[in-house]
């Protein structure tokens, strides 16, 4: 049975989970890792919108050795699968336990967060390719200088603390920074051993994280129900119903790589309560939905928030996303 995944450091890492958890309810299942150079990995200059979103730039590719039958099933990180489209012939099998949510500031070692923090921001470049991110931290930081910054974690960690500028695609040779600080998911730092990094984790109400952040999905073939029926073992119901609540409200928004969308369900018992936020590109403006209701009605609960969003004018600030 092969798994695709992509090739960085941090989706071999959930793949090598993945495989691990399958083991222990399949001890005899024979897994071959068939690891593809994504886009977004190849090109660590562009916007992702120039490669189709996170789709196009992280996805696709897997998407097709599915379809295909190279491939019996494809690893993702869930916040990279766009929320509006779905690829027909495929479903989502596997959701994996979810990890922390949070998101964390990296500053360069030889910066203080007291400083950071007294300056509020100002005269410091931080580095993210997400609005959410970059939208968020204006919030907190209305003086900060968010720059364009792309990289798996190390790549972009090693430009931070070497000072490196971060090249872009036009003009040529073009170039912005260095950066000062990064923003990253923290669970992703941990999962490759780059947490000593941390300086700061973002607590919910500072910056709510996008949707799905810290559930790994591991997707097949829809009508391959031997696969099913394998992946069906690993699957975390807790994640599952969260995802399919957060997913809900991206649908319904029509939510693309360039909208600055915050979505998070926390579960309590038999409960959920859901909290989506759409935002400004520069964080201005704020507009919050949240709801609580029956987890194992996770779309339900998404559309109730997603319409509580609209009421408030999610949509006009989506599109003004798109045309910037």
């Amino acid at each position: 049975m092969r798994i695709g995944t992509r090739k960085s450091a941090m989706a071999m890492a959930q793949t090598e989970e993945v495989i691990r958890q399958l083991k222990v309810h399949w001890p005899d299942l024979a897994v071959e890792v068939a690891d593809q150079e994504a886009l977004g990995d190849m090109d660590q200059r562009s916007k992702l919108a120039v490669h189709g979103g996170k789709g196009g730039a992280f996805v696709s590719g897997i998407h097709h050795g599915i379809l295909s039958g190279e491939l019996q099933m494809g690893m993702h990180s869930l916040k990279d699968m766009p929320g509006n489209e779905e690829t027909p012939g495929l479903i989502i099998a596997a959701y994996m336990r979810r990890d922390d949510t949070e998101d964390a500031l990296l500053l360069r070692s030889d910066l203080d967060l007291e400083a950071f923090k007294a300056a509020k921001g100002k005269g410091f470049k931080i580095g993210t390719n997400a609005v959410r991110r970059a939208a968020l931290v204006k919030r907190l930081f209305p003086d900060v200088e968010v720059i364009h910054f792309r990289g798996a974690a190390d790549t972009r960690i090693n430009k931070l603390e070497n000072r490196i500028p971060q090249a872009l695609p036009e003009p040529p040779g073009g170039s912005v920074g260095p950066a000062d600080a990064l923003i990253l998911a923290k669970s992703g730092l941990y999962r490759v051993g780059l947490e000593k990094h941390i300086a700061h984790v973002f607590s919910k109400t500072e910056m709510l994280p996008a949707a799905g952040q810290g559930i790994v999905a591991v997707e097949c073939a829809e009508t391959d129900w031997e696969t099913r029926r394998i992946l069906a073992a690993i699957n975390d119901k807790d994640s599952e119903f969260a995802a399919l609540a957060e997913r809900e409200v991206l649908w319904i928004l029509d939510g693309h790589c360039n909208s600055p969308i915050a979505v998070h369900g926390e579960l309590a018992g038999d409960s959920m309560t859901l909290t989506g936020q759409v935002m400004s590109l520069d964080g201005g403006r704020l507009i919050e939905s949240k709801a609580t209701g029956p987890s194992d009605l996770p779309r339900d609960l998404g559309r109730t928030v997603a319409m509580g969003l609209v009421e408030q004018g999610a949509n006009t600030l989506i599109e003004d996303s798109r045309i910037n």
